[in-house]
């Protein structure tokens, strides 16, 4: 899991993001699909261009539904719930990316996924 938060959405960001994050876990020959909304950024030709030549395949949800990617809206729901949730929102996007690097650390290491048979993430990749 990989992620980066910006002051804007971009297709650059998301192409730099996906870059760095299929070096950083070695995915070449692995099956991967990319989960995510149908967003400008996200189904433009540079981008789609860029998953095409990394492998990667994609999966958007259905157009003007905000609900429709499962996985997306599974990991939101999962965030949202977390007892420090920041319900007022982020007073910076330091806060932001300080608040989601704990979580994602918790969710990695800590959390216990029905998905996986209620063993974390972390535990899935060192076996």
């Amino acid at each position: 899991m990989d992620w980066e938060i910006h002051d804007k959405e971009s297709a650059a960001h998301a192409i730099t993001l996906i870059r760095r994050t299929h070096l950083r876990e070695d995915i070449r020959d692995k099956a991967l699909i990319l989960h995510s909304y149908n967003r400008n950024p996200m189904k433009g030709a540079s981008m789609l261009e860029t998953l095409y030549q990394l492998g990667v395949a994609t999966s958007f949800s259905r157009p003007r539904v905000s609900n429709d990617s499962a996985y997306s809206e599974s990991i939101f729901k999962t965030c949202k719930y977390r007892p420090d949730y920041p319900y007022k929102g982020f007073l910076s996007i330091a806060e932001a990316r300080d608040w989601v690097l704990k979580f994602s650390y918790w969710y990695n290491v800590n959390h216990k996924h029905s998905g996986l048979k209620f063993v974390t993430p972390q535990h899935v990749t060192q076996v």
